[in-house]
């Protein structure tokens, strides 16, 4: 297998943000704790653990064995979760949504990215142990967002009425999925591969919870990835002081917001990826996870008739921790109080609402845990590759935009100077010797020759634009190859990562697929991948 990278900020599908955390430029270093290098995790394994008291590590523990209680394991995964109650045990964490059949291909590169992140820091630390966690969203409740996946370019989508936490729900009617998604697939041995494990992830399993726990496991089990869900009564119990902090004290609304005025003034070009509410827990109870809300002295829940006074939801809260679910600014809280975590790994739009949050976590006394960006990946065939070369298209040009990606080919390619830039300058200093007469003599012939010159500028870029075209016409073959390798490596006009499942590379790649990317990946790189399988 061959590897080329690119640097992130030259793919142009990053944010300014992004480019610029992983730049380490200075403005941005307040918003976070270290930066992700092998050598700043001795600082940050001291902080946490220092920080990390072991009655939480033994609560994390016994709810992680009633979670796993119906789930085979590995022996790997049956030692990290053993480990997880040791002083010297840490963790790295990656999270994601309960997408149907894993949703897009980046969910692979994100506990991949997580899996190999541990055995780095095993190596250069080998008196810790280093546990890889997948955090699965079980309490999100935007069914919308995870009820399909793509499929040879047709969207596999689940059909049902849905409220409240994606997790609770039942799988009845995945068996049609698994029938449109088997007639697409074939009868290879690896499509009976992938029928098999849709079928026992989502048909013998109950809950969507369940399922996708069955299947994470199924693929990175042997490498111990640890399966944790949020939604646990036992995990909340921890939430519970910190919870208060938010609903009566609003710490969190005050903290972030101050982060997020701060963020942007260091550039308006970084936007806010997520605000906080006075209030950022949903209450979740019944099929039902709505918005606490504040009303006077006293507390509701948006679109029921459920309220309480402040007393009565301190007692709630007390009594009922399962019932307070956290939202984006508070999740990311949730879980580093729960874990002994050093690291979270997750996207560019994931770390972006990740740098408003460290002031919150410095008010609430946990420490704030090391940000990576997760590998991304484009991956192709040998064959594609060499139809690349054959047409001498730099994998750079690939991530153009479409229109970009032929303009420039085209003048690469043709026989014709396409660039009127040396006419444009010639025109220009031709017009220096009009300038000069017209500002001896009346004003307004100054205005006739600067309108002249832009008449005949813009008379060039047509020009050149209609010979652009003419070209594009004499070269429509090359255009077409160009274009249809693009747009197989780039779905929808989109990163591959953000459109395919990881059952089409399955199909052509089989149970090497995940060996070959755990070899191949190197989450400390801090660049974009391209492999050539």
């Amino acid at each position: 297998m061959d590897i080329d990278c690119l640097p992130f900020k030259n793919t142009g599908y990053f944010s300014a943000l992004i480019c610029d955390y992983l730049d380490q430029k200075n403005d941005l270093k307040p918003f976070y704790n270290r930066f992700t290098t092998l050598e700043n995790f001795k600082g940050q394994i001291e902080e946490k653990a220092k920080n990390f008291p072991d009655a939480n590590r033994e609560v994390l523990y016994e709810a992680l064995q009633k979670q796993y209680s119906s789930t085979k394991i590995s022996k790997k995964t049956a030692a990290n979760l053993k480990q997880l109650k040791e002083p010297i045990t840490f963790t790295v964490v990656t999270g994601h949504q309960l997408n149907l059949f894993t949703g897009p291909l980046y969910f692979l590169y994100k506990i991949i990215s997580t899996i190999n992140l541990t055995t780095e820091l095993k190596k250069k630390y080998p008196k810790y142990n280093f546990v890889p966690i997948y955090w699965m969203a079980t309490e999100d409740h935007d069914f919308e967002e995870i009820n399909y996946f793509n499929f040879k370019g047709k969207k596999l989508q689940w059909n049902r009425e849905a409220s409240g936490a994606v997790g609770h729900l039942k799988t009845d009617g995945l068996d049609d999925v698994l029938k449109a998604f088997s007639n697409g697939l074939g009868s290879s041995k690896n499509a009976e591969t992938l029928k098999e494990l849709f079928k026992k992830a989502y048909l013998e399993h109950e809950t969507l919870t369940e399922a996708t726990r069955f299947l994470a496991n199924e693929l990175f089990g042997e490498q111990g990835l640890v399966i944790v869900d949020g939604d646990d009564r036992d995990l909340k119990g921890l939430l519970i002081p910190y919870a208060k902090q938010d609903i009566f004290e609003q710490k969190s609304f005050e903290k972030v917001s101050v982060s997020i005025e701060k963020l942007t003034a260091v550039s308006d070009s970084y936007g806010i990826q997520v605000n906080p509410r006075e209030i950022n827990y949903f209450y979740l109870i019944d099929g039902v996870r709505e918005r606490i809300v504040a009303d006077g002295d006293n507390f509701g829940v948006v679109d029921s008739e459920i309220t309480w006074t402040k007393n009565e939801l301190t007692k709630e809260i007390d009594n009922f921790p399962e019932r307070f679910s956290p939202n984006v600014i508070t999740r990311p809280l949730y879980q580093e109080v729960i874990l002994p975590n050093l690291c979270y790994i997750g996207g560019g739009g994931e770390l972006a609402y990740w740098l408003e949050l460290k002031a919150n976590f410095e008010a609430m006394s946990i420490p704030f845990p090391m940000l990576l960006l997760r590998n991304s990946v484009l991956a192709m065939t040998q064959k594609q590759g060499a139809k690349l070369d054959k047409m001498n298209v730099a994998i750079e040009d690939l991530f153009l935009k479409q229109h970009s990606f032929i303009n420039k080919k085209i003048r690469s390619i043709s026989n014709i100077d396409i660039d009127f830039s040396p006419q444009k300058q010639l025109l220009e200093e031709h017009f220096k010797s009009l300038y000069e007469v017209a500002e001896q003599t009346d004003p307004s012939f100054l205005g006739a020759v600067k309108a002249q010159e832009l008449k005949q500028k813009k008379g060039l870029d047509n020009l050149e634009k209609r010979l652009l075209r003419a070209q594009k016409r004499k070269l429509k073959d090359h255009v077409v190859r160009m274009t249809e390798i693009q747009n197989e490596l780039f779905p929808g006009q989109s990163l591959q990562e953000r459109n395919l499942n990881f059952s089409e590379l399955f199909l052509e790649f089989g149970e090497d697929l995940i060996p070959t990317l755990l070899k191949a990946l190197k989450p400390l790189d801090l660049q974009f991948a391209i492999l050539k399988f």
